[in-house]
C-alpha cells in the first residue's frame, strides 16, 4: 500500500511539475517570438536602407534609396518587396540535414509589410536633400567662405549695380542728340546736307546687338556644344514622385545661413567655366542652375550677359566720377566737326563717349573674369585697363588678363546664385545630378523624386503555434 501511494504522489507531483516546465516553455517561446520579430524587423528595415544608390553617393555624397532599384518602375511597392523578402529570409533559417535537422521551435512566417511614410529627396521643394547636402558640410569651416559671400553680396548691392539702368540713361543721351539735329552745310547752291557727326560711339554701339562671348573669348568655338532636351529631367519632368515629407526626427533646413551652406556644396559637386567636371553632361554646370537653358553656350552666354551688366554699370558710375577721363571724353567731342559747327552737341556727345568707354571696359572685365582673372566690384584708376582709343576698335582693344585684384569668375557666379530663387536653384541642381547619374551604366532612367531616405514601416509576423504581432518602425539617413 505504502508504493501505491508513493506512485499516486508523484504522479500528481510530476503533473504539476510538467504543467509548470511546459508553462515556462511556452513563456520562453513568447518571449523568443517577440524578441526575433524585433531583430527581424531591425535587419530588415537596414538592408533596406543598405541599398542606396551606389552612384549618388559616389559623385553627390548623398544617401537615398531607388524605389526603381535601377529599373524604369519607380514604386514605394518596390520597396515593400524588399521589406518583406529581408525579413521572410531570417525569420525562416535554412533547415538542417540529417542528425541536425529539427523541428522549427518559433514557426515563424511573414505577414504584411506596409511602408506608410517615406520622405523623398524632392519633397518640401527638395528640402530633404537640401538636409544632407547641409549635414555633409558641418564638416567643413565655412564661417568665412559664408561671411565673403554675404560680405560680397552687399557691396554689390550697396552700388546699386543690379539696379542701376545703364541702358536707359545712355538712350537719354542719344535722344538729346536726335533732339537737337546735326548742323547743314551749303555744299551747292540752294543744296544743304548734314554734316556726319562720326560719333566713335557709334562703332562701339553697333557691337551691341553681338553675342558676348563672340567679343570677349580668343576662340568661341571652343566652348561646349552640349544640348540637352530638358523635359526629360526632374524641374520639367511632369507627374513626379512624392512622398510624405521629412519625418520626424529629421532636422529641417531652411533660412539664409543654411541655403548659403547648400550652395556652397553646389560649388563643391558641381563645375563651371574653367572648372568643367568629367562626369558632367551639361559642362557648365553652375551656369546651368543660374540660367536654366537647355545648352551649355547658352547658360554661359546669359551669365556673360549679366556680368557685362553688372560691369557696365560699377564702370559707368566710376567713369562719370573721374575727372580726367571726363576731359578726354570732351577733347575728344569738341574735335568733331558737327560739335564745331553746333556746341549744343557736346554734352550729349561727351557722354555717348563715356559709355561706349565703359562698356568697353566692361567687356574687357567679362573676358578677364572668363580668363581667370580678377575684377574688383568698384574700380579706381589704377584698376582701369582701356584707353579712350579703344573704343575705335573694340574687338582688337581686348587683351587677355589673368591677374588683376577683387573677384574672381567663380565670386561673381557665387553672388548671381545667392541673389537667386531659392526654389528654381534647387530644382535645377536636381536636374543636374539626373544629368550626371544617368551617365553611369545601369542608370539610363534615374529619377531623383525616386528616391528616399527615411521610412516608417509597419510589418506583421504569425507563428504556426498561434500568436501573432505587429510593430512600426521608422528608420532612415540622419
Amino acid at each position: 500500500m505504502r508504493r501505491g501511494y508513493i506512485t499516486v504522489f508523484l504522479s500528481l507531483s510530476l503533473t504539476l511539475i510538467l504543467s509548470l516546465v511546459f508553462t515556462v516553455i511556452e513563456g520562453a517561446r513568447i518571449s523568443a517570438i517577440r524578441m526575433k520579430f524585433e531583430c527581424v524587423t531591425d535587419i530588415g528595415m537596414n538592408s533596406v536602407l543598405a541599398e542606396y544608390h551606389r552612384e549618388l553617393l559616389k559623385q553627390y555624397d548623398l544617401l537615398f534609396v531607388d524605389t526603381s532599384y535601377c529599373g524604369s518602375r519607380p514604386d514605394i511597392a518596390n520597396t515593400e518587396g524588399h521589406l518583406r523578402d529581408y525579413m521572410q529570409k531570417n525569420l525562416q533559417p535554412e533547415k538542417g540535414k540529417g542528425i541536425f535537422r529539427a523541428r522549427d521551435f518559433l514557426a515563424m512566417h511573414m505577414g504584411s509589410a506596409e511602408i506608410l511614410e517615406y520622405s523623398v529627396a524632392s519633397d518640401e521643394g527638395g528640402a530633404v536633400l537640401k538636409r544632407q547636402a547641409t549635414d555633409y558640410m558641418n564638416d567643413y569651416p565655412l564661417g568665412a567662405i559664408l561671411d565673403k559671400i554675404t560680405g560680397n553680396v552687399g557691396l554689390l548691392q550697396g552700388f546699386g549695380l543690379d539696379s542701376t539702368d545703364v541702358s536707359a540713361m545712355r538712350s537719354g543721351y542719344e535722344s538729346e542728340i536726335e533732339a537737337i539735329g546735326l548742323p547743314e552745310v551749303e555744299v551747292e547752291e540752294g543744296k544743304f546736307e548734314e554734316v556726319p557727326l562720326n560719333n566713335p560711339a557709334d562703332a562701339v554701339n553697333a557691337t551691341r546687338g553681338s553675342g558676348v562671348l563672340n567679343l570677349v573669348l580668343e576662340d568661341p568655338s571652343a566652348v561646349s556644344a552640349v544640348k540637352v532636351d530638358l523635359e526629360k529631367y526632374f524641374s520639367r519632368r511632369p507627374g513626379r514622385m512624392t512622398g510624405t515629407g521629412l519625418c520626424g526626427e529629421a532636422v529641417e533646413t531652411g533660412g539664409e545661413a543654411n541655403e548659403l551652406v547648400f550652395q556652397t556644396y553646389l560649388f563643391e559637386k558641381c563645375g563651371y567655366y574653367g572648372e568643367e567636371l568629367e562626369k558632367a553632361l551639361m559642362k557648365y554646370q553652375m551656369e546651368y542652375i543660374l540660367m536654366g537653358k537647355d545648352t551649355d553656350w547658352q547658360n554661359l552666354e546669359q551669365v556673360a550677359k549679366r556680368l557685362l551688366m553688372w560691369r557696365e554699370a560699377a564702370n559707368v558710375l566710376y567713369i562719370l566720377t573721374d575727372s580726367a577721363k571726363v576731359a578726354e571724353a570732351q577733347a575728344l567731342a569738341a574735335a568733331l566737326s558737327a560739335v564745331i559747327l553746333l556746341p549744343a552737341l557736346m554734352e550729349p556727345v561727351k557722354y555717348t563717349i563715356l559709355f561706349a568707354w565703359a562698356y568697353v571696359e566692361s567687356l574687357q572685365d567679362v573676358k578677364t573674369l572668363l580668363s581667370g582673372g580678377r575684377v574688383p566690384v568698384w574700380k579706381t584708376a589704377a584698376d582701369w585697363k582701356t584707353g579712350i582709343n579703344c573704343i575705335k576698335n573694340v574687338r582688337g582693344s581686348l587683351t587677355r588678363d589673368e591677374g588683376g585684384t577683387g573677384l574672381n569668375y567663380k565670386e561673381y557666379l557665387q553672388i548671381m546664385l545667392f541673389l537667386q530663387d531659392e526654389g528654381t536653384r534647387t530644382k535645377r541642381a536636381m536636374d543636374v545630378m539626373e544629368m550626371d547619374i544617368r551617365r553611369t551604366p545601369g542608370n539610363e532612367e534615374f529619377r531623383i523624386d525616386a528616391c528616399f531616405d527615411a521610412f516608417l514601416a509597419e510589418v506583421s509576423v504569425s507563428s504556426r503555434f498561434g500568436y501573432s504581432y505587429e510593430m512600426r518602425r521608422r528608420y532612415g539617413f540622419y
